[in-house]
């Protein structure tokens, strides 16, 4: 399977997991997934761990799909940790794009450390 998560509902975050090879349909069907799991909060944070991804057929277009929706609360705070100057270009055009629908707490990164310190300075609280 190209995603898989697990929902730690304890720290409010949702950790994604992106594998190859990972399409525009699988990156729409982890969001539908997620959206139905009960234990599923908006609130929650999330990292998407996208450093496994070596290579991908997604597409500029793809990003600005994917970037139209948004199953997270406009104040949850959400990393893309990613392994390759193209998935952080996508990453950062992500962030973009979700910025234009006022999303202000999605950031890219390289280093997963790094993010889920970034992530639980400010986690949901209960």
């Amino acid at each position: 399977m190209p995603a898989s998560y697990e929902i730690d509902k304890n720290r409010g975050l949702v950790i994604s997991t992106g594998l190859e090879p990972f399409t525009l349909a699988d990156a729409l069907a982890h969001q539908e997934k997620l959206l139905h799991d009960p234990d599923f909060d908006p609130r929650f944070s999330q990292i998407i761990d996208y450093t496994r991804v070596t290579g991908s057929d997604l597409q500029a277009s793809d990003i600005r799909t994917l970037a139209q929706k948004s199953i997270f609360s406009p104040n949850s705070r959400r990393a893309i940790v990613v392994s390759t100057n193209l998935a952080f270009g996508f990453g950062r055009m992500f962030e973009m794009h979700r910025q234009n629908f006022g999303e202000e707490g999605i950031r890219v990164f390289r280093d997963l450390d790094q993010a889920l310190d970034w992530i639980l300075s400010n986690s949901m609280s209960a």
